[in-house]
C-alpha cells in the first residue's frame, strides 16, 4: 500500500536526483485567480518522469538489478528509466511508439538506453515490451501503474505544500494516472481541503470516461499532439486512486492547448510539451470552479519536438486571434484592395498576405475572391474588421 513514509522515503532518495523545482506566480495567465506554475519542465531530463523511474529502480534487488530493466514509453518515462538505470549502472530497454518526437528518442539512447520503436500508439509499445520482459526476464518499469513509481510522482506534492502552503487547489496533467495518483495522495494525506483537479487531452480521454462512468475505460484509440498523455489505457492502481482522491477531471481540445503552450512561451519565457500545457489551457478556458483560488498549474514537462512547434504556435495564434484569415467575394476593378487595406489598418490589423482567386466557376468573370492573412490583436478587433468591411459593402465568405 502506497504510504505518506514511502513518499517522504522517495524525496530522501531523490534529494541530489531530482531538482526542487521552483514555483513561480504568473499573473498575466490568471482569469480570475492566483495562478502559480509548478516548473517540471525544468526538471533534469526536461520532465517529472524521473522522479518516479528513479525511484523504483532504486528500490530493486542485487538480483534485478543484475537482470537489468525494460519500459515502454512515449518518451518522458524512457528519459526518466535511462538516467536512473544508467547512474546505478544497470542495462536498460526502452520499446517506444514509432511516432514519438525524435528528439525525446535520441535523448533517451544518449541517455545510455537501448531504444526500440515499435510500430502503433503507447499501447503497443507497453505489449511488446511487456513481451520482452517475458523472455528476458528483466524488471518491468511501468511509467505510471505501480505503486514505487506513484511514490516518486508524489514527492511534487511534498514541493508544492511546502513552497505554497495556503494553496487552493492544484491543476495536473493526467496520462495513465501515476503523476495525479501520487500528487492527489499526498496532498489529500496532508491538507484534505485542497483541491486536486486532472485534465486531460479530448482525443485521449480514458480516465475522465474511467471517473464519469465510475468503471475501468480502455479506449478504441487516443489522438492528440500532446503525446506524453496520449494513453488508451489507464493503469487500475491510478484510477482506484483518481476515484478517492481526485475532485474533478476535464478535458481540453487541441487549440485550447496549442494556446496555452503560446500563452506560456510569450507571458513566462516557459517551454511546455503539450501534455505539460494542458493545466494551463484548463485554467485560460474556465474549466474549472477556480475564481478567487490560489491555483498551482503543474507544468509536467517541456520536451516538445521542434519540428512540431512553429504548427503548434500558429494554431496558438489563431485561436488566441492573433492570426486570422478573410475571404473576401468582390468586383475585380481597380482600387478594390486599396479600400479593404485602408479598413483593416483604421482598425488597427496589419494584412501580412493576399490572395487573388479568380478560378472559381460559380462566380461572375468579373469577380473574385480576395483572401487576406491578418495580424491581429484578439478576437474583438477581428470582428470589427468584419463588421466594418460589411458596413462598407464587402460581401464576407469566409
Amino acid at each position: 500500500m502506497l504510504t505518506l513514509d514511502k513518499i517522504y522515503h522517495a524525496a530522501f532518495v531523490l534529494k541530489d536526483i531530482a531538482r526542487r523545482t521552483d514555483l513561480i506566480e504568473a499573473p498575466q495567465l490568471s482569469q480570475g485567480c492566483r495562478l502559480y506554475l509548478k516548473t517540471e519542465n525544468l526538471q533534469v531530463t526536461g520532465s517529472f518522469k524521473v522522479r518516479g523511474a528513479y525511484y523504483k529502480i532504486s528500490q530493486l534487488s542485487e538480483a534485478e538489478r543484475a537482470k537489468g530493466v525494460i519500459a515502454c514509453s512515449a518518451g518522458n518515462h524512457a528519459q526518466g528509466v535511462a538516467l536512473a538505470a544508467t547512474r546505478m549502472g544497470i542495462r536498460s530497454i526502452v520499446c517506444m511508439p514509432d511516432g514519438a518526437p525524435i528528439m525525446k528518442v535520441e535523448n533517451t539512447k544518449s541517455l545510455g538506453a537501448e531504444v526500440c520503436l515499435v510500430p502503433g500508439t503507447y499501447d503497443d509499445a507497453h505489449d511488446y515490451a511487456v513481451q520482452l520482459q517475458s523472455e528476458t526476464g528483466m524488471t518491468f518499469i511501468h511509467p505510471y501503474d505501480d505503486e514505487l513509481v506513484i511514490a516518486g510522482q508524489g514527492t511534487i506534492g511534498l514541493e508544492i505544500l511546502d513552497q505554497l502552503p495556503d494553496l487552493d487547489a492544484v491543476i495536473v496533467p493526467v496520462g495513465g494516472g501515476g503523476l495525479i495518483s501520487g500528487i492527489a495522495f499526498t496532498i489529500k494525506s496532508l491538507r484534505p481541503d485542497v483541491k486536486v483537479y486532472g485534465v486531460q487531452a479530448a482525443g485521449a480521454p480514458s480516465m475522465v470516461l474511467s471517473m464519469q462512468n465510475h468503471q475501468y475505460q480502455t479506449l478504441e484509440a487516443a489522438s492528440t499532439f500532446a503525446d506524453g498523455i496520449q494513453v488508451k489505457t489507464p493503469g487500475e492502481v491510478t484510477y482506484q486512486m483518481c476515484e478517492t482522491y481526485v475532485d474533478g477531471m476535464v478535458t481540453v481540445s487541441e487549440d485550447e492547448i496549442a494556446a496555452a503552450i503560446l500563452s506560456l512561451m510569450e507571458n513566462q519565457k516557459l517551454v511546455a510539451e503539450g501534455a505539460g500545457a494542458v493545466p494551463v489551457a484548463a485554467a485560460l478556458y474556465d474549466k474549472l470552479p477556480i475564481q478567487g483560488k490560489k491555483v498551482v498549474c503543474l507544468v509536467s514537462g517541456g520536451n516538445i519536438d521542434v519540428n512540431i512547434l512553429s504548427r503548434v504556435i500558429t494554431r496558438g495564434l489563431i485561436m488566441s486571434g492573433r492570426k486570422s484569415n478573410l475571404t473576401i467575394a468582390l468586383e475585380d476593378k481597380p482600387g478594390q484592395l486599396t479600400k479593404v487595406s485602408r479598413i483593416v489598418a483604421d482598425c488597427g490589423g496589419n494584412v501580412v498576405s493576399v490572395q487573388y482567386d479568380g478560378s472559381d466557376p460559380n462566380m461572375p468573370i468579373s469577380s473574385c475572391f480576395l483572401k487576406l492573412g491578418m495580424e491581429t490583436r484578439d478576437i474583438a478587433q477581428i470582428n470589427q474588421i468584419r463588421a466594418e468591411l460589411a458596413k462598407a459593402g464587402f460581401q464576407l465568405v469566409g
